[in-house]
């Protein structure tokens, strides 16, 4: 079975076509980041635009890509929520019109879901139940998983995502968007995680996430305080620390709470290599087994949302024309 799949949750626009549910055969993202980096963040209006601009280009490629057309198609896998109201419309009206048009099933799959399924299309022996976080600029949450089709949720943030609390510490420091990548980049080039003790709020639920205080503390902690090289560099490498300390802690008592030997991470701050080096030595201390999906399958795309959407279909769910946008 060949899956075509849309996705279109922020700035990225992708088309992606899936043979069975793991052998990808294109994956093409168009992404407007330099449109949106002048203004320190996504702006809709802008992203939504591009993506109606450009998603039969993508589509086109993917498929020459692959060396398909069209008629090969045997299911359309499309991005439901969350995410940017006018993306996601982009993304499931062109989605409608293909099954429409070609007669062919629709699913619609949740974006964060799609993040964990990445991992499935590198790892052939990764197998469930397991322990999944999620963590990238708008979301960052634990789930427990025994099937696709079924996750519990175990803790969630409880306000600013991690990538999001990233993106504003790098603005705090001037260093621009998006922030994950020039904090890493800025903390690896000599910069001491031990220097300032940051810390993450505590919540009241164990398992849940809040990155709002620990941004404030960087603020305040830069207050009245000349920010040279050096000290924005221990920054950068104390607050990242503090943040990898916390989603390595909570993913492995979510662990140790489900009896799990397994814990699955995906989304756009997966792709951290300080974070990615922790979790591997923590995990292994701690007996369990931690995957991350391949760097390029980190960030949003439409292979994941392509894979999800098969595994989902081969269980007979699917979707119909009647397919609306979820926020949550």
């Amino acid at each position: 079975m060949i899956t075509l799949g849309v996705e279109s949750s922020c700035d990225e626009t992708g088309v992606a076509l899936v043979k069975g549910k793991t052998r990808i055969l294109s994956n093409v993202i168009a992404s407007s980041l330099k449109q949106h980096s002048r203004y320190g963040g996504v702006v809709p209006e802008i992203a939504s635009r591009l993506q109606l601009e450009t998603i039969s280009i993508v589509c086109a490629r993917a498929l020459k890509d692959a060396g398909l057309k069209l008629k090969d198609v045997n299911l359309i896998s499309v991005t439901k929520g969350p995410g940017l109201p006018g993306s996601l419309l982009v993304g499931i009206a062109f989605a409608k019109a293909l099954s429409l048009g070609l007669n062919l099933p629709l699913i619609g799959v949740d974006h964060v879901r799609s993040h964990i399924y990445a991992n499935f299309l590198c790892h052939k022996n990764l197998k469930l139940p397991a322990v999944a976080l999620v963590v990238s600029g708008g979301h960052t949450s634990l789930f427990y998983i025994k099937d696709f089709s079924g996750i519990e949720l175990l803790g969630q943030t409880q306000d600013d995502a991690c990538g999001e609390a990233f993106d504003k510490v790098a603005k705090i420091l001037g260093l621009g968007y998006p922030g994950g990548p020039l904090i890493e980049k800025l903390a690896g080039a000599g910069g001491n995680p031990d220097k300032i003790k940051f810390a993450c709020s505590k919540t009241k639920g164990e398992l849940d996430f809040s990155f709002s205080g620990i941004k404030t503390g960087v603020l305040y902690y830069l207050k009245g305080r000349k920010a040279g090289l050096g000290l924005k560099k221990d920054v950068a490498a104390s607050f990242q620390g503090a943040v990898i300390n916390t989603l390595v802690r909570k993913s492995l008592l979510a662990c140790k709470i489900k009896n799990s030997r397994q814990v699955i991470i995906g989304g756009g701050v997966a792709a951290n290599g300080s974070l990615r080096r922790e979790f591997a030595l923590a995990s292994g201390q701690a007996g369990v087994k931690c995957f991350f999906p391949e760097l390029k399958l980190c960030m949003d795309n439409a292979a994941m949302v392509a894979g999800l959407g098969a595994a989902l279909y081969e269980k007979g769910l699917k979707s119909s024309l009647s397919l609306e946008i979820e926020f949550n």
